[in-house]
């Protein structure tokens, strides 16, 4: 059975019980200031739970797009190392608001499970609360007396709060769930031990499936509980893992959700899967983070200096890293997985088609961006931890604080290469020096920015101004600041006959033109070896040719020796 056979006979099961099939809500959350990004399917109907908004259904179902990389629920560090967790991962998920409850969720789930999917009874377990007498929360017999009538009592298996109490985050929609967990063991493993003593034991063959959330209250601000205004279901099932065990694999990975992936690495990089433990870790951590990348990118989160887009950006350099170190490739390799990766998607998220090239265009910059920093970091480090680590192994904080700060290394990736050596950063260290960085940042700085919008592939930008002041150019990217409370345009170019500010000198200003409009350039400024054109307004059609004229040139004579100004 395909996965997309499996995903589509959840949707049609859940349609014909009359819910409502309703798309996913995007990966990126902009309206919520309780999360980054969507880590799980019942985000989108935080409000119908807390009785803000009146459901337009009382029953849904569908298939949400889940990040979990930063926050409550973090899998990163477990992504690719065991075969079961990862950042983006599909959400299978159905709902009730004030509808049914306990009872119709329980027997719907046994229903699917067995007579649809075909699993096996006596492969599955599933849990109940137990109940916390701290917050005075009751053990959840109504739970445990609807599974007695699908399953053996000795396959009830009481969890705890952190198990089985579920929470979106410290604050929100809450409450008791009950999870399904299936043994993919062979006869002989099962037959010597007791599936009930690994269940939530993290054993990669014995591992959860769904989780059926009766939510009942809010969590408060101030970690109080309070009884939501009525009753809901919301259930979550990892696609993946259910892909995992219908087919019968014993990895995620080894599914036809991400083989694909994994052979056009393969193919890529020459390297073969399932020969050694680094090289297939490094392949399952490329088909995991791009998937990550590529939904953050499609919804509207480009990769950043701050916030969500950081966040990816971390994800993106952490693939390359593992390219580079394990799979031998120092070219991009990223960007020519998102074909691959699309066609997977297609039948139930076409989109990612429709805007396959500026995702590729994105991706490809950010690896190029990094590549060309990447080796000069790694023999940084390789140098620094053979002369300054000391005996208990603990590298000093100034030098990840420099990797950050210079070679835009996140600490979490300069933490990954060391810990090839049991090398541990002193992160008091880093986090104080990280912190004064910011202090000075927010004293100091009057501008800020957006992420920028790739036009074209490339941001080398030749500069042609000792030869001519006039120069056709196209625009391969742009952005907006905001400076001294002024909305600006920053621009960058293939070639440019703008010099940028240097020296103490000031940039050529002028103007470009093309066969519909005029655009002012106010200033021209060099970052990041970027030639950047200061203006005053977005180019209304940015893919169009462009004549860049200079008409005040303020820059060094290199015949002479000294500035001078020109005005044309």
């Amino acid at each position: 059975m395909s996965s997309n056979l499996i995903r589509q006979q959840f949707l049609d099961f859940f349609a014909s019980k009359g819910h409502q099939i309703v798309p996913s809500a995007p990966i990126v959350v902009k309206n919520d200031p309780t999360l980054m990004f969507t880590n799980a399917g019942m985000n989108q109907f935080k409000d119908l739970f807390l009785g803000n908004e009146v459901p337009k259904y009382k029953r849904v179902a569908d298939t949400q797009k889940c990040l979990r990389v930063s926050g409550k629920h973090n899998d990163l560090e477990e992504v690719g190392v065991d075969t079961y967790h990862h950042t983006m991962f599909e959400m299978l998920g159905n709902w009730s608001f004030g509808d049914y409850f306990k009872t119709e969720a329980i027997e719907w789930a046994w229903e699917l499970l067995t007579k649809v999917y075909g699993l096996s009874p006596d492969r599955l377990y599933v849990t109940v609360f137990e109940g916390d007498a701290s917050e005075n929360l009751a053990f959840d017999t109504d739970a445990k007396n609807e599974w007695k009538k699908w399953i053996a009592e000795d396959r009830i298996l009481l969890g705890n709060k952190k198990d089985n109490f579920w929470e979106m985050g410290d604050t929100g929609p809450c409450g008791p769930c009950s999870e399904i967990h299936v043994d993919l063991r062979t006869d002989a493993e099962r037959k010597a031990v007791d599936a009930r003593t690994l269940v939530n034991n993290d054993h990669p063959q014995v591992i959860e499936i769904w989780n059926l959330v009766f939510m009942e209250f809010n969590r408060k601000a101030d970690g109080s509980l309070e009884n939501l205004p009525a009753k809901h279901v919301d259930t979550g099932m990892g696609f993946e893992r259910l892909c995992r065990a219908i087919e019968g694999k014993a990895s995620n990975y080894d599914t036809d959700v991400f083989m694909p992936l994994i052979r056009l690495v393969e193919e890529k990089t020459g390297k073969a899967y399932g020969k050694e433990e680094k090289t297939d870790i490094a392949m399952r951590v490329l088909a995991d983070h791009i998937r990550t990348i590529s939904f953050a990118i499609l919804d509207g989160q480009l990769p950043s200096n701050n916030g969500a887009g950081y966040v990816i950006r971390r994800i993106l350099r952490r693939a390359v890293r593992y390219y580079f170190t394990f799979l031998d490739r120092k070219e991009p390799l990223l960007y020519e997985m998102i074909p691959t990766l699309a066609e997977g998607f297609a039948g139930i998220f076409p989109e990612m088609k429709a805007k396959l090239a500026f995702i590729e265009n994105v991706v490809r910059e950010e690896e190029l961006g990094f590549l060309r920093t990447l080796e000069n970091g790694l023999n940084l480090i390789k140098s620094e931890k053979s002369i300054h680590t000391n005996s208990e192994k603990i590298l000093a904080g100034s030098f990840a604080f420099k990797l950050y700060d210079e070679c835009g290394f996140p600490i979490d990736l300069t933490n990954l290469i060391l810990a090839d050596d049991g090398i541990q950063v002193d992160l008091p260290e880093f986090n104080r020096l990280l912190e004064e960085q910011k202090s000075r940042s927010r004293k100091a700085t009057t501008q800020s920015s957006g992420d920028w919008i790739i036009v074209r592939p490339g941001d080398a930008c030749e500069f042609v101004g000792y030869d001519t002041l006039e120069a056709e150019v196209q625009i391969t990217r742009m952005r907006s600041v905001k400076q001294k409370n002024k909305d600006l345009i920053q621009l960058v170019f293939d070639r440019t006959p703008f010099y940028a500010e240097s020296g103490g000198q000031v940039g050529d200003t002028g103007f470009i033109q093309s066969a519909n409009e005029k655009i002012r350039i106010i200033d021209t400024q060099k970052e990041n070896n970027l030639i950047i054109h200061i203006a005053e307004k977005f180019p209304e059609n940015p893919e169009a040719a462009f004549v860049a004229h200079v008409d005040q040139v303020k820059r060094r004579d290199t015949t002479n020796n000294h500035s001078a100004t020109h005005l044309m």
